[in-house]
């Protein structure tokens, strides 16, 4: 008998039918939809849709398609800093489908629909001042890194390719 390679039998996973006939099984990989989406949104598909929470007072609910936790926890986590929203959680509803569903109450001065603009306008404000530091932090180091090089080598900063000297 001749034995194949570990993910050769995971991707070939037969079994025996009532006729005693062996059958492909379907693996996990069969249940994953293609990469693409996850991102790319079809035809006529909105990435936010809101709907009026009838329940509670001043409280909707957002479903944002192709996005997942990351989006998610952030969009949660910033408007639960607001003064003026008294409750925010979001939930995705199976793990193979990329979206996820926010829920929003307010405490009436604002709609929830305002809140959320004002958390991703927020949000991506602190990302631009994340990325301005991460920058600027990386750009220092890896000045600190070309000089500490340049004094091992003997060679100052200016002279040579860069401070690099000869190679």
């Amino acid at each position: 008998m001749t034995r194949l390679p570990h993910n050769s039998i995971m991707r070939v996973m037969t079994s025996l039918n009532s006729a005693g006939k062996r059958e492909a099984r379907p693996t996990s990989e069969d249940n994953q939809p293609p990469r693409f989406e996850l991102f790319l949104l079809g035809d006529g598909e909105k990435k936010v849709t809101e709907e009026a929470d009838t329940r509670i007072p001043s409280s909707s609910i957002f479903t944002f398609n192709k996005e997942d936790h990351t989006l998610g926890n952030m969009l949660r986590s910033r408007l639960l800093q607001s003064d003026k929203v008294s409750f925010s959680g979001y939930k995705v509803p199976h793990p193979l489908e990329a979206r996820f569903i926010l829920r929003v109450q307010t405490d009436g001065s604002i709609t929830p629909r305002m809140a959320v603009i004002q958390a991703c306008k927020d949000l991506i404000s602190d990302l631009n001042t994340l990325n301005r530091e991460f920058t600027k932090e990386w750009e220092l180091r890896k000045m600190v890194r070309d000089r500490s090089k340049g004094a091992v080598n003997g060679v100052g900063v200016s002279d040579g390719i860069d401070g690099l000297g000869e190679l």
